[in-house]
């Protein structure tokens, strides 16, 4: 059975008729959170932060990173504010992310050995470390992240950006930036 099958059959046991009341668009808590990809933040982050189903909008990417100003973070940014409603705009990295320990060279040869062309690697503008968005600091990168969003012309300047760190085993958050 494959990986697709299993989930495909999961899938028919968890849905039940009415069991799951529709909800809007539009977050509760008036928030978006932009955080990183790693699996020990699943029914984690949100709960260790009061956050349930429709309260907040997610948006997630390794090592909750910012390479292009005006890319697809920025844009889910700007339809949560002019379009959902969103107030407030958190921005969490965590303690111990994967990002923080990239080696550039060992990516660049798994890449290869898996068939991608040295050339497209090398075509990346910024370079593949930049573009992979790999950091050295996770409470560096949050503070940068930050400063982006806060200064980006398409977000408005009444829209607190905060920064934060999670850490992945016991759930605690530190405030790296306050947006206030």
């Amino acid at each position: 059975m494959t990986l697709l099958d299993k989930v495909l059959n999961h899938n028919k046991k968890f849905v039940r008729p009415g069991a799951f009341p529709p909800l809007p668009k539009d977050p509760k808590k008036q928030l978006a959170i932009f955080t990183c990809m790693d699996t020990r933040l699943v029914d984690f982050l949100e709960p260790a932060m009061g956050i349930k189903r429709g309260d907040a909008k997610v948006i997630k990417n390794a090592g909750n990173t910012l390479v292009d100003p005006n890319g697809g973070v920025i844009r889910s940014l700007v339809a949560a504010v002019f379009l959902l409603g969103v107030e407030e705009i958190f921005v969490i990295g965590h303690k111990d992310c994967g990002m923080g320990s990239v080696d550039v060279e060992q990516l660049k040869v798994k890449m290869v050995e898996r068939g991608v062309d040295p050339a497209a690697i090398e075509a990346l503008d910024p370079d593949l470390g930049q573009w992979v968005g790999a950091f050295s600091c996770p409470e560096e990168n949050v503070e940068r992240v930050a400063g982006i969003i806060r200064n980006s012309p398409l977000i408005p300047k009444d829209v607190p950006v905060h920064g934060l760190i999670f850490c992945p085993n016991d759930g605690h958050l530190e405030v790296v930036v306050a947006g206030y």
